[in-house]
């Protein structure tokens, strides 16, 4: 299979759901950790195709929907600094923080701009020599490496006004972390496709081994989800539990090594505190020493009040797997794409601006 549409091939589709069928008719919960699957999930209908018996569930997926409240406080803070100049991707703009969002700062005065990558980023440090630019850097290990090779390319053009203020997150510690809690018990989980391009599938090894739960790395076309399913709920029929790479188009087992090795020479693990969760050890990324001067958090005194979440919204809960969008009193009401409350309406691959362009009233 080399071409899309072989992944969207319906009769391939039929026959993968109608094994599934076979399996097994007891209850089968599974969660998908990326906000780019719970989206396609969605988009082709999935849920409605899966047997009733198989429950899907959305984790906490979105890199801009598990930024904290206190640290999207400490991105606006950071604009309002005289001769600052912050850049961030799209969505971020526009998520609700604690008293204010990067959109509303820009309107009231600071200069926040929009970019679409690293490099947008370097290029307005180097039109802009007397200013500090501050990149907002967010994401899983997908875009880690790219933040880390603009920190190198900054050094190596003794760019000096070039800053990031890093909320990278880890996926692994916080699929245990989820686990751990126990506030929901999951049989199998679908795998992120474009963070395991980069770490590949190993390091979800110790769900398999230690939990006993079935897993499979997915891509993100209809065929390499219900592929994905059909893999865990084989699985769990033979109780044998495995991390199973079904997108090897796109993955490999030990992932992309210069990447990884890129990431390394620039960051460091330590704790991250995610929107709903809370601080988890070993889930971020920071700035090594050796490049401390491209740290945002160490170069500016940057002061912020205690965080708060907005009131009525559910969205920590939503990013747990403890409900969904539709159990919101907020949601499709006060809280919608055009007004969004909190950051789960405002990104595209959030689960209630998922649910609120695909889901039916029953958020099947």
């Amino acid at each position: 299979m080399k071409y899309v549409e072989e992944y969207r091939d319906p009769e391939l589709g039929k026959k993968l759901l109608e094994r599934i069928r076979q399996y097994s008719h007891k209850p089968i919960k599974l969660m998908e950790f990326c906000g780019g699957h719970t989206v396609a999930i969605f988009k082709y209908g999935l849920r409605q195709l899966l047997p009733p018996n198989i429950e899907m569930l959305s984790g906490p997926g979105c890199p801009v929907c598990v930024t904290a409240a206190a640290d999207l406080d400490k991105a606006i803070a950071l604009g309002k600094i005289p001769n600052v100049i912050i850049t961030s991707f799209g969505d971020m703009v526009r998520v609700p923080g604690s008293y204010s969002s990067l959109q509303k700062a820009k309107a009231e005065g600071a200069d926040v701009r929009i970019v679409y990558s690293t490099q947008d980023a370097l290029a307005i440090a180097r039109e802009n020599p007397h200013k500090a630019v501050v990149f907002i850097g967010i994401g899983f290990e997908t875009t880690a490496p790219t933040v880390a090779a603009s920190i190198l390319q900054a050094e190596q053009e003794k760019i000096k006004n070039y800053y990031v203020l890093s909320l990278h997150k880890i996926c692994p510690p916080i699929m245990k972390a989820i686990l751990d809690r126990g506030e929901v018990k999951v049989n199998g989980i679908i795998y992120p496709g474009h963070v395991s391009s980069i770490i590949g599938s190993r390091p979800y090894q110790f769900i398999a081994d230690d939990y006993h739960i079935a897993g499979a790395v997915a891509g993100f076309e209809p065929i390499d989800l219900i592929h994905a399913v059909d893999s865990i709920v084989a699985q769990i029929e033979h109780n044998h539990f495995i991390v199973e790479n079904t997108y090897r188009r796109g993955v490999k087992d030990e992932g992309n090594q210069p990447a990884l090795r890129l990431m390394d020479s620039v960051f460091e693990v330590r704790e991250a505190n995610w929107r709903g969760i809370g601080n988890v050890p070993g889930s971020g990324l920071s700035l090594r020493e050796k490049y401390a001067q491209y740290d945002a958090d160490k170069h500016f005194d940057i002061k912020v009040p205690p965080a708060k979440e907005p009131k009525g919204c559910i969205c920590g809960a939503v990013l747990r797997g403890v409900s969904t969008p539709k159990d919101c009193k907020l949601f499709r009401k006060t809280c919608t794409p055009e007004n969004p409350v909190g950051p789960c309406m405002v990104s595209a691959e959030g689960s209630c601006a998922t649910y609120y362009q695909y889901g039916d009233n029953d958020g099947r």
